[in-house]
């Protein structure tokens, strides 16, 4: 019974340990480090990575980088430091130099694969993992993404934001059950679960890539590229790989878990490398250019 009642204390203890450092980090000299800004999500300071270099189509259809092009990183303080969790999108050539250089700084890569079927040029996501000093993880991936063509440089003045998209986006907030945004041309859901996941004892915020995210590029007509990533339990077995129950068809383009606890990379099938026995997992789901029926 003792142990028991200490359980929630010792939770209380790191949570406020996580604080406490979280007052002390200079977030400048993060942003410096990595050169970029990053959006406030609650505790979590994330960055984005978008390949706005790439040109990149999918049967004809030209993707848009907030579609599936949208690398980032997540910095959540805890104990010791933060834990950083995050997506690098890279083409080939840049996988093994990048990949190189950030195991050699002691970051692990916990996945390797692909969101997008028979896109042109191939793109692949790294998904990166590390926990100690803020500045000195950035500075390590900063140098490891110098050897890619991601762009650094200051980005293009944005277009205005359109408050409109060319889909039924109320159809869209009432199949998904929840409420959808316009973010780049894309119609973005962004659906946390309500259990709460940890990682070596630190609770996970949504902004560290633990939400399910579907995305929806308008292609005409009421239709839409879609694309996305289902954060689910290791239970899998009862998810249908090549169809669903009204005989409409979807291919999985990839099952992966974005954690380091579990062990070395593994090879899982689709061309992906990711870590063994663990219990939460994403599943992204295409193609990509399936035909949205929901706002029909």
């Amino acid at each position: 019974m003792r142990i028991i009642a200490l359980l929630p204390a010792l939770g209380l203890m790191v949570a406020l340990a996580g604080q406490s450092y979280a007052d002390e980090i200079d977030w400048t000299k993060v942003d410096a480090a990595l050169g970029k800004s990053a959006s406030v999500q609650g505790d979590v300071h994330r960055y984005g990575i978008p390949r706005s270099d790439l040109q990149v189509t999918v049967d004809g259809v030209t993707i848009k980088p907030a579609l599936a092009l949208g690398g980032w990183l997540g910095f959540e303080p805890t104990t010791g430091g933060v834990v950083v969790m995050g997506d690098l999108v890279l083409t080939e050539p840049e996988i093994e130099p990048v990949m190189t250089k950030l195991l050699n700084s002691g970051i692990d890569v916990t996945a390797l694969h692909n969101h997008l079927l028979r896109a042109n040029p191939a793109t692949y996501y790294m998904h990166v993992h590390g926990h100690g000093d803020p500045v000195v993880i950035a500075t390590a991936i900063r140098a490891a993404l110098a050897e890619s063509k991601t762009p650094f440089g200051p980005p293009a003045q944005p277009p205005p934001q359109a408050a409109e998209i060319d889909l039924d986006t109320a159809a869209l907030d009432n199949a998904i059950g929840a409420k959808g945004k316009i973010n780049g041309g894309v119609y973005q859901f962004s659906v946390p679960r309500k259990d709460a996941i940890t990682d070596s004892g630190t609770a996970l915020s949504p902004a560290m890539g633990t939400a399910t995210v579907i995305n929806f590029q308008p292609t005409g007509d009421g239709k839409a590229a879609i694309t996305g990533d289902f954060v689910i339990t290791a239970g899998v077995q009862g998810h249908n790989r090549h169809g669903r129950g009204d005989g409409r068809h979807h291919r999985q383009a990839s099952l992966h878990s974005p954690h380091r606890k579990g062990g070395p990379l593994a090879n899982c099938g689709d061309g992906e490398r990711t870590p063994a026995s663990v219990p939460l997992r994403h599943m992204h789901s295409g193609p990509p250019l399936a035909k949205s029926e929901a706002a029909e």
